[in-house]
Order: C-alpha cells, then sequence, then structure tokens
C-alpha cells in the first residue's frame, strides 16, 4: 500500500510517497524499517508506542493502536508535528 512520508522524515526515504505491505499498522512500520533503516524509532517509542508528536491516519481517520488492521487498498498518512521557538 501506498505510504505518505512527512518531510521531517524525507532524511530516511528520499521520497515523498513510498510502498509498504503489512496486515496491521505495526507490521506496515516493521516494513518501512526494513526498507529503511531508523525511519520506525522516529515515529515508535521503547514502549512500543506511536510517538507524540506524530500522527498516522489511515484513510482519513487518525490510528494509534499498532494492532490496527490494514487492508491492500487502504491509504497511510503519516504526519509529524514541528516544534521550536
Amino acid at each position: 500500500m501506498q505510504v505518505l512520508i512527512p518531510t521531517p522524515l524525507l532524511s530516511y526515504t528520499g521520497r515523498r510517497q513510498v510502498t509498504a505491505e503489512g496486515a496491521t499498522l505495526g507490521e506496515l512500520l516493521l516494513d518501512l524499517e526494513r526498507q529503511f533503516a531508523g525511519i520506525r524509532f522516529r515515529m515508535v517509542d521503547e514502549q512500543d508506542q506511536v510517538r507524540p508528536h506524530v500522527r498516522i491516519f489511515i484513510n482519513g481517520a487518525q490510528v494509534k493502536d499498532l494492532a490496527r488492521p490494514l487492508a491492500p487498498g487502504d491509504a497511510v498518512h503519516i504526519v509529524q508535528a514541528l516544534s521550536g521557538g
């Protein structure tokens, strides 16, 4: 399925849209890690939770549960908040 990558993570993928596979959101993120080493740690913390500054949307609905099942045609968008002052 197609995954939209946020600008702060483009250094990992080199492109805005990538293809990844997985029966669940967690598996999809592991596939992204397999393809683009280090990217998963930027989205998921040591407790296997989506980081507070990351939002993941599946078909337009925000999802935080890595066990969320995925279907082949799902649209996955990753959004990363920027902060600073």
